[in-house]
């Protein structure tokens, strides 16, 4: 096993700028290490990462999220296992699949992003992120939940300080305050939220979550709170980040996308691609219940496990020529990238694979769709060259573009 010193630290501001070539040293020469100042073992390889979130003989939990989650979002799904686990899961997925997604939730969908690129599919110019990826998400999981979009500011601000608080790797006590704040204040919006429409239910996402019911078992006040708070910042964070590393991929590789172009079919592909080459979440953690045995040495049980999504996604011994971006690669199945069959880890796998992943597969498909419709020869703004920024979730903090706008 190695120390963090052998290779540049994620803290670093080094590994910040750009973690790729930190990923090839740590599989390479130290794919298990100890990090001091996170009090973690760090593993990097494709198959320790499988192994860890698909967990087959019970050897890692999830109890890491009572101190990383529960301080900002109250006790969340997550941190469940076994009946009351499945239970859980049975009680929220419904409205993330089949059905209820394509006939209840793909017109709000649709609906959401032709409101954001209408604002400015006449200028010829915009900022993908700030523009179009920062507001579509939540003003989708907003309406979803028949809550008033005229309070986004909000919804953003508490979904960008509760992400600072799972990346507060450093713990700076600034951000752990302004995350542990947040709670309240959803907390006191939501609560009223949740009672007043119980007592109304309506259509929405929320109303199901009141009247949902499995085996006897509902959701209190408090679960649907905690999955709300939840959803708005892992809905949030990962499809905004997802959306303009999609695009970004795009623009840097113009052969693939005026194939996408063409071929509105390979906007899953794409996805799938940024999924396994940018991830939006670069790092999972997890709690070890057992000694293991990975790649490079022992994890002692009871420690915390950081699961390095951004390394096992690019690892040589599973993705051929891993550092190039390459929607027709195939060694990556499109067809189950969306599901807990996924080649990829960008979702985790087993029972904890994100229940929300076909939602952001429908968010990207119709945005892109959407996004392409706008600005048919869509290009970066002049000089500018995407930069990705963060290390627990990473993507294009502006995205410049210009375009000549369609007339119709």
């Amino acid at each position: 096993m190695s120390t963090a010193q052998q290779v540049p630290d994620i803290l670093s501001p080094e590994f910040a700028a750009d973690p790729y070539p930190a990923y090839v040293a740590m599989r390479e020469k130290n794919p298990l290490i100890w990090h001091e100042a996170t009090q973690s073992y760090i593993i990097s390889r494709y198959d320790d990462v499988e192994r860890v979130f698909k967990d087959k003989k019970s050897e890692f939990t999830t109890e890491n999220y009572n101190w990383q989650l529960e301080p900002v979002h109250g006790k969340t799904i997550l941190q469940l296992s076994g009946r009351e686990h499945a239970v859980r899961r049975a009680l929220v997925a419904p409205a993330f699949r089949g059905s209820d997604l394509q006939e209840r939730f793909l017109p709000v969908i649709e609906r959401n992003s032709r409101e954001l690129i209408d604002a400015f599919r006449h200028s010829g110019s915009a900022d993908i992120v700030s523009d179009y990826a920062t507001r579509f998400p939540v003003n989708v999981i907003a309406d979803m939940l028949g809550l008033d979009k005229a309070d986004h500011a909000r919804f953003h601000g508490w979904y960008t300080a509760v992400i600072a608080f799972l990346g507060n790797l450093s713990g700076d006590p600034e951000v752990t305050a302004a995350g542990e704040r947040t709670r309240v204040e959803f907390a006191e919006y939501m609560i009223p939220i949740i009672r007043e429409r119980r007592d109304h239910l309506g259509d929405d996402l929320l109303s199901a979550l009141c009247a949902a019911e499995v085996d006897g078992v509902r959701m209190s006040d408090e679960d649907i709170k905690a999955f709300c708070s939840l959803l708005l910042a892992a809905g949030g964070e990962t499809t905004d980040k997802a959306i303009a590393s999609i695009l970004a991929n795009l623009l840097l590789h113009p052969e693939q996308l005026a194939a996408v172009r063409e071929d509105r079919s390979l906007i899953s592909a794409a996805f799938a691609e940024t999924l396994r080459y940018t991830p939006p979440v670069h790092m999972i953690m997890r709690q070890s219940a057992a000694e293991v045995e990975v790649s490079g040495g022992t994890i002692p049980q009871g420690a915390t496990v950081t699961c390095l999504i951004g390394a096992a996604n690019r690892d040589e011994r599973r993705y051929r020529d891993p550092d190039r971006f390459d929607i027709f690669r195939d060694d990556l199945a499109t067809t189950s990238a969306f599901s807990a069959a996924a080649d990829h880890l960008a979702f985790a796998l087993g029972r904890h694979f994100c229940v929300g992943a076909l939602l952001a597969k429908a968010e990207v498909e119709v945005g892109v769709n959407q996004l392409l419709d706008a600005m048919p020869d869509v290009r970066f703004a002049d000089g500018y060259e995407p930069v990705e920024q963060g290390v627990f979730t990473r993507g294009p903090q502006s995205l410049p573009v210009r375009f000549t706008p369609v007339t119709t």
